[in-house]
């Protein structure tokens, strides 16, 4: 019982931010002033201004941006990995060494970032954002070493005593074995490059701006509009939501299945 209150309390916890975000989403700006205030008369003004607005496009371009960069994350990624996993190449300490790209901050690469896409004129596009967002590359590295060092070397040596080539088992083998790492790595990947503001604010304009940038744009020099941010902040937590559930369901499907089923 006590298990079940504490639970309890811990989940009210963590709802109750988007119960209220939801509840701001359809009030008009006389009710947002009283937050306390429960008894209010619904309004979808809010709503009907954000959807608009450019918000879809925003939305459009980080699902794009988001993919895009797990996918090549995932697939240089999971090389890298496999790499230092199998070959133990450059050493134990070669393993710390992939970290070194995360000691720097945004605000030292993002000037040279910027300049380069300049000269090669892609300001103006999502190109710019995608590159900086590849900067988790080396998490993501780091986040598959463990399951990559989990994966018995034998399954590799039958598979090409089978026939296959190193590719081949790293393909049909070892990927399946570690399909659980690479959902929870994309997963990290994307929450990474989908709540991005620094450099989607500073690398992209106008019609390539990012949902964040879009959910920022409503603190305005008038003030913050709480109802639409509201709304705005709804519409971002969906994708990201449905894509959680997306990959739960594929992190369990490669947990009961891997090398042995596959």
């Amino acid at each position: 019982m006590l298990v079940f209150i504490i639970l309890s309390v811990a989940l009210l916890i963590v709802l109750f931010p988007y119960f209220w975000t939801l509840l701001s989403s359809f009030k008009d700006a006389a009710a947002i002033n009283h937050p306390l205030d429960f008894n209010f008369k619904p309004t979808l003004d809010n709503w009907e201004a954000v959807i608009k607005s450019d918000i879809i496009r925003c939305l459009l371009n980080s699902i794009i941006v988001g993919v895009v960069v797990v996918l090549i994350s995932l697939a240089a990624g999971s090389y890298a990995a496999y790499s230092f996993s199998h070959f133990n190449v450059g050493g134990s300490s070669a393993k710390f060494l992939v970290l070194l790209a995360q000691m720097l901050p945004p605000a030292t690469l993002v000037i040279p970032l910027f300049l380069i896409m300049y000269k090669l004129k892609m300001i103006g596009t999502l190109f710019p954002v995608i590159i900086a967002h590849l900067t988790i590359l080396p998490l993501v590295t780091w986040f598959m070493i463990g399951f990559f060092d989990e994966v018995p070397k034998e399954l590799e040596e039958q598979a090409m005593v089978d026939g296959c080539t190193e590719g081949q088992a790293f393909i049909k083998v070892i990927i399946p074995a570690v399909l659980p790492g690479l959902g929870a790595a994309g997963l990290f990947g994307f929450i990474l490059s989908w709540n991005d503001l620094f450099y989607a604010l500073l690398l992209t304009t106008g019609k390539c701006n990012t949902l964040p940038v879009a959910v920022a744009g409503y603190w305005t020099f008038r003030g913050v509009e709480m109802g639409q941010m509201s709304a705005a902040i709804i519409l971002a937590i969906i994708p990201g939501t449905i894509f959680t559930l997306f990959i739960q369901r594929f992190l369990l499907r490669g947990m009961t299945g891997g090398a042995i089923k596959g």
